[in-house]
């Protein structure tokens, strides 16, 4: 069972990346800053060497959001299983509409509807779940959409025109900047996963580190699940909220990654893509003259607000499937299965690729080219012989 819910905590890890690249990498290719491809390859190095550069997150999901009791943990690695599918489902329904949805409270709602069931409300740890889940989920894409309208601001104030070009280049810095603190938060939640996992089953040490195995493995999943694109939502963040210039898409990058790095020195499980997504309204709100398609981002606030209770809703109902038994974790996965594949079906009908996301260049004018005088006079004897031809003959009249 411990195999299973790890081979299924490394997938969650794999549509993390693919779902999350657009945190990072929207804006750069919006702008022109990076192409499509190379923006998704920059992305997977930096969310690979991000990994491993802190296991704070990782240890609040292990060894703080689940309670212990006298036997150990409260939750078995039968009810990860289940709230890791809560989190897989919504994250491929999310993907599939282009919502760019948080990964982390998709996996902390799949645990926490899982949790509940099996174990009781007494297996959270409320405190944690308040202080460095659902606190820094209502702060922090108001600081980053904050800390973005103020550089917005400044950028425009302090450079002419024919000066924010020159953003572009600041946006391969700060979009790697974001995909590197992408990486030293979002992987660890993976890593905190299977952790819990091994603690549960016995393999492991309660309070004790992630395992370099665990480490490395997790992310090598968020690196090459990164590289696969997530086209959808980087079209829906890089265009749907708003039309982004190189100065914001710079302002947004350097709000993320900042409240990013800082929510992860103190251990806040943080949504990056709440964060990236109210850095990009904020500096669409910081341009004169910009506009903030509200609807677009309506919809992705509704996502942010049943993210956690849906996921949960999820993990809580295959929990009590998953309480049957053997032939209840079956019926799961089979299920899942089926549901997944169902999903990924849908997908292929309506495809977004990297080639629908290259910003449209101006069409050069083409001057036509000169006719000589002998170009000139065969086109005059053709015009004359084709008239000749068309001319009604004496005998016809």
């Amino acid at each position: 069972m411990v195999a299973l819910v790890i081979a299924l905590a490394l997938f969650f890890d794999f549509t993390n990346g693919f779902h999350d690249t657009a945190n990072a990498m929207a804006t750069p290719i919006a702008t022109g800053a990076l192409r499509p491809r190379v923006a998704v390859g920059i992305a997977a190095v930096l969310n690979l060497v991000g990994a491993f550069i802190s296991t704070t997150v990782a240890n609040t999901i292990s060894g703080g959001l689940i309670n212990e009791g006298p036997g150990g943990v409260l939750i078995t690695p039968t009810l990860i299983f289940a709230g890791l599918l809560g989190a897989v489902l919504w994250n491929l329904a999310t993907w599939v509409l282009g919502l760019p949805s948080s990964s982390s409270h998709a996996l902390f709602g799949g645990l926490i509807g899982a949790a509940i069931v099996g174990a009781g409300f007494d297996s959270l740890n409320l405190t944690v779940l308040l202080s460095k889940i659902v606190l820094p989920a209502v702060l922090a894409p108001i600081v980053a959409g904050l800390v973005s309208f103020l550089a917005t601001r400044i950028a425009y104030a302090t450079t002419k025109k024919r000066q924010r070009d020159g953003f572009r280049i600041g946006q391969i810095f700060t979009s790697s900047l974001v995909s590197l603190a992408h990486g030293t938060n979002d992987a660890q939640k993976t890593m905190g996963v299977i952790t819990l996992t091994l603690i549960a089953g016995g393999f492991q040490a309660a309070n004790s580190q992630p395992q370099f195995w665990v480490i490395l493995v997790c992310a090598l999943a968020i690196a090459m699940g990164t590289y696969t694109g997530g086209w959808r939502i980087i079209k829906t963040l890089g265009k749907g909220i708003t039309d982004i210039e190189p100065a914001q898409g710079f302002a947004a990058e350097a709000a993320t990654t900042a409240t990013i790095l800082a929510s992860t020195h103190l251990g806040f499980a943080l949504s990056t893509t709440q964060v990236a997504s109210g850095s990009v309204i904020g500096t669409g709100i910081g341009r004169k003259g910009a506009s903030v398609r509200w609807r677009t981002a309506g919809r992705i606030a509704l996502g942010w607000v049943i993210t956690i209770p849906a996921a949960a809703l999820v993990g809580a109902g295959a929990a009590l499937i998953a309480g049957i038994g053997w032939g209840g974790i079956l019926i799961d996965t089979v299920a899942a299965t089926l549901v997944f594949t169902g999903i990924f079906l849908l997908a292929r009908r309506s495809k977004v690729t990297s080639h629908d996301l290259v910003p449209a260049t101006p069409a050069q004018f083409v001057r036509p080219k000169p006719r000589g005088k002998a170009q000139r006079a065969a086109i005059a004897d053709a015009a004359r012989a084709k008239a000749a031809l068309e001319k009604p003959s004496a005998a016809e009249l």
